[in-house]
């Protein structure tokens, strides 16, 4: 259901589902991790009324909420290393679930084996839980990291009545890339991969365009 593509390394599928309402990705050798991009694959959307939070579990250090996928949201960019705090408590009625910090994690000595979890919740419940979040997460939470990059004035160079439909166009903006280096007659399928070369020429394309006119690009192409 859930696909994870860390910079700079290869698309992970490997996903491990916990229980009815829990899965995970591993991510090996956290502490080079920059960036992770989390998005639904979709083969199987969620239950209407439902989505996910998506949340950063450091072994020992603790864990963060990091934002949400819906079906009107099916991919996200988080930056890691700005978002987790070694030293700061999920706000009041805000809990890591135990599905991911009773994980049993494969290590390497020397390196740190972190989380990516998916908790299946309401809606409602999510919108509760972001909310509670203190500003700086919630900049990062809303895919919008808090530094004077071109992505953290998306909202404010051109924003949509619904969120969602900016998340809608940049997906689509990225699948869109992508697919132009796919063969001619290759079936695309949730067990393809692609270069994180690939992605990291779309990122700084896409960036490139948001410094030079804003998003009005997105609805160009659409």
């Amino acid at each position: 259901m859930f696909g994870c593509c860390v910079a700079g390394r290869l698309l992970q599928t490997n996903l491990q589902q916990v229980d009815e309402t829990h899965a995970l990705f591993e991510i090996p050798a956290a502490e080079k991790v920059n960036h992770v991009c989390v998005f639904l694959l979709g083969t199987v959307p969620f239950p209407d009324g439902f989505g996910a939070t998506v949340h950063f579990f450091w072994p020992g250090k603790g864990s963060q909420v990091l934002g949400m996928l819906s079906n009107d949201k099916p991919s996200a960019i988080f930056r890691l290393r700005s978002a987790f705090s070694s030293t700061s408590a999920p706000p009041s009625g805000i809990s890591t679930p135990s599905a991911f910090t009773s994980a049993t994690l494969s290590s390497v000595p020397g390196q740190v084996t972190a989380i990516l979890g998916f908790a299946l919740e309401p809606l409602e419940a999510i919108a509760a839980q972001l909310a509670a979040l203190p500003q700086a997460q919630t900049q990062n939470a809303m895919n919008i990291t808090p530094t004077s990059t071109p992505m953290s004035s998306l909202a404010s160079i051109a924003k949509p009545a619904d969120p969602s439909v900016l998340a809608e166009r940049i997906a689509r903006h990225l699948f869109n890339y992508i697919a132009g280096f796919v063969p001619a007659g290759t079936n695309v399928g949730p067990d393809s991969t692609v270069s994180m070369g690939i992605i990291a020429r779309w990122y700084e394309s896409f960036i490139g365009k948001v410094r030079a006119g804003g998003i009005g690009f997105l609805e160009r192409n659409e």
